[in-house]
C-alpha cells in the first residue's frame, strides 16, 4: 500500500491538475511531500518499533495513512491535498521499518531469507502494479473522480490491514521503552529525541533540493547544512552512547563490513534504477502518444518477473549468498543496454516500442534479484536489538538514492530533450543509468571477495 501510494500518483498528474487547477509546483508537492516525509520519518519510527514493539508502531502507522488517503481523496483544493500526502508520508515512515524488524526478529537463516524473498515480492508487484491501477481508476472515474479514487483505493486496504494485524501480531502491540543490553533504561528518553530530531532535519535538508527540483538557486544551500546536521547527529549518538544512554542508531552496525557495504549497494541501486519508470511513463505518454493505462501496463512483465525472482533468491540466497547479487546487476545492465536499443530502433522505424515489455522484464527480474538478497544479506549479522533501526536506515539510504537518482537523471533526459529527440533524450539519460549500475556491481563483487 504505502509503495503503490508512490508509484500510482505518477500517472495521475494530469488528472489531478484538470481537476483541482493546480500549479506545476501544487503538482510537484503532490510527489514530492509524500517522499521528505516518508524518509524522514524511517529510522525515528524503525527505533521506535524496536522500543515499544513493532506491531503497536505498524498499527499506528496504517491507522495514519489510511485516514491521510481519505482526507487526500476528499481534498478541495492543491493546498489540502499536500498536506494530506505529507501525513501519508508520516504514515509510510512508521510502518515499513516494522515489516523489516519483524523478519529480523521472528526468523532465523534460511527461513529469514526466504521471508525476505516473500517481502520482495510484494515489493516487486506494489511497484509495477501502481501505475496500472492507476491508470484504470482513471479510466474509470475520469479526470474528475479518477485522481480521488487513486487514493481512496487505499482505504479498504488500510482497514483489513488493521484488522489482520490486530489478529495475526503477538501481543501486547506496544510496549513501554526497553533500553538495550548494558545501557540504562530511561523510560520514553530511550527513544532518543535529539537524535530523532538531528537526524530527520539531516534527511529533510539532504533531500529538499532533489525532491523539490532545484527550483531556486537558493534552495542547494540546505544541502551543506544537511550535512552539517548529518556530522551533528553522528557526535551526539556517539555522546549519548558514552554517557549511557540508548542512541537512536547503534554507530558500530557500520563496523559490520556486510552491513556498510550491503547498505551501499542498495543506495547506488536505487540511485540508478528506480527512475527507469518515470523516464519510461514520460516516453511512452509524451514522445509515443499512448495513454497512462498503456504506460502503465508497460510494466507488468517486469513486475511478474520480479515477484518470481525475489521468490526463487529468497529460497536460494543461503546457498549462493552474493552471487545472486552480481547476477542481479549483470541483469540489470542487459535490461538497460536492451532498452536503450529498442527506443534507438523505434525511432528509426525498425521496431515497436512495446519490445520494451521485454527488455523491461530483465529489469524487473534485477529487483528480485538484488533488493531482497542484498537486504537479508546486510542485516545478517546486525543485532537484534537494532533490527528495525538498521532496517531503516537502509531503507532511508533507498529513498534518498531514489529521490538524487530521479532528479539528476530525469534533469538529464529533459536537458537532452531540449535540444534532441525522445529517443536520444531517453538513450542517453538511460546510460547514465548503466553506469551508476556498474559501480554497484564493482561493490558486490568487492564484498563477494571480502567475504571469501
Amino acid at each position: 500500500m504505502s509503495l503503490v501510494g508512490v508509484s500510482i500518483v505518477n500517472v495521475a498528474i494530469p488528472s489531478i491538475q484538470h481537476g483541482l487547477g493546480a500549479s506545476d509546483s501544487d503538482v510537484q508537492w503532490v510527489l514530492s511531500g509524500y517522499a521528505l516525509t516518508f524518509g524522514v520519518v524511517l529510522v525515528a519510527g524503525g527505533r521506535a518499533g524496536d522500543l515499544l514493539g513493532r506491531g503497536g508502531l505498524f498499527v499506528i502507522g496504517a491507522t495514519i495513512f489510511t485516514l491521510a488517503s481519505v482526507a487526500a481523496g476528499l481534498a478541495p483544493g492543491a493546498g489540502s491535498l499536500n498536506a494530506a500526502r505529507f501525513v501519508q508520508g508520516v504514515g509510510s515512515g512508521l510502518l515499513n521499518p516494522q515489516g523489516v524488524g519483524m523478519i529480523q526478529q521472528y526468523f532465523r537463516g534460511a527461513e529469514r531469507a526466504r521471508a525476505f524473498g516473500a517481502f520482495g515480492s510484494v515489493v516487486g508487484v506494489a511497484v509495477g502494479i501502481g501505475p496500472v491501477i492507476g491508470g484504470l481508476l482513471i479510466e474509470l472515474g475520469g479526470s474528475e473522480i479518477g485522481w480521488r479514487l487513486t487514493f481512496l483505493v487505499n482505504v479498504p486496504v488500510g482497514l483489513l490491514c488493521i484488522a489482520l494485524a490486530f489478529l495475526w501480531f503477538p501481543k501486547p502491540l506496544l510496549r513501554r521503552p526497553v533500553a538495550a543490553e548494558g545501557q540504562r533504561a530511561h523510560g520514553w528518553r530511550s527513544l532518543d529525541p535529539v537524535g530523532s530530531l538531528l537526524l530527520g532535519l539531516a534527511v529533510l535538508a539532504t533531500m529538499l533540493p532533489f525532491v523539490e527540483g532545484g527550483s531556486t538557486p537558493i534552495i542547494w544551500l540546505t544541502l551543506p547544512v544537511g550535512l552539517a546536521l548529518a556530522w551533528g547527529w553522528v557526535r551526539w549518538e556517539r555522546h549519548h552512547r558514552a554517557s549511557g544512554g540508548t542512541p537512536m542508531v547503534d554507530l558500530g552496525i557500520f563496523s559490520i563490513r556486510s552491513f556498510t557495504q550491503g547498505s551501499i549497494i542498495a543506495l547506488l541501486y536505487f540511485l540508478g534504477m528506480t527512475s527507469i519508470w518515470v523516464l519510461v511513463a514520460l516516453y511512452l505518454q509524451d514522445g509515443t502518444g499512448k495513454s497512462a493505462l498503456q504506460a502503465g501496463l508497460v510494466g507488468v512483465p517486469s513486475a511478474i518477473m520480479a515477484a518470481l525472482a525475489s521468490g526463487w533468491a529468497g529460497r536460494n540466497v543461503p546457498r549462493y549468498g552474493h552471487r545472486i547479487i552480481i547476477g542481479g546487476l549483470v541483469l540489470a545492465l542487459v535490461g538497460v543496454s536492451s532498452s536503450i536499443a529498442v527506443v534507438l530502433l523505434q525511432a528509426g522505424g525498425h521496431v515497436s516500442e512495446w519490445w520494451l515489455l521485454l527488455t523491461l522484464a530483465f529489469v524487473g527480474t534485477a529487483q528480485g534479484a538484488v533488493i531482497s538478497p542484498n537486504q537479508a544479506l546486510a542485516l545478517e549479522e546486525v543485532p537484534l536489538a537494532y533490527a528495525g533501526s538498521s532496517g531503516a536506515v537502509m531503507q532511508t539510504g533507498q529513498r534518498i538514492g531514489t529521490s538524487i537518482g530521479i532528479a539528476v537523471i530525469t534533469s538529464v533526459a529533459f536537458a537532452t530533450l531540449a535540444v534532441s529527440s525522445w529517443p536520444v533524450a531517453m538513450a542517453t539519460s538511460f546510460g547514465v543509468i548503466l553506469l551508476v549500475v556498474l559501480v554497484a556491481l564493482a561493490v558486490a563483487v568487492k564484498d563477494q571477495r571480502d567475504r571469501r
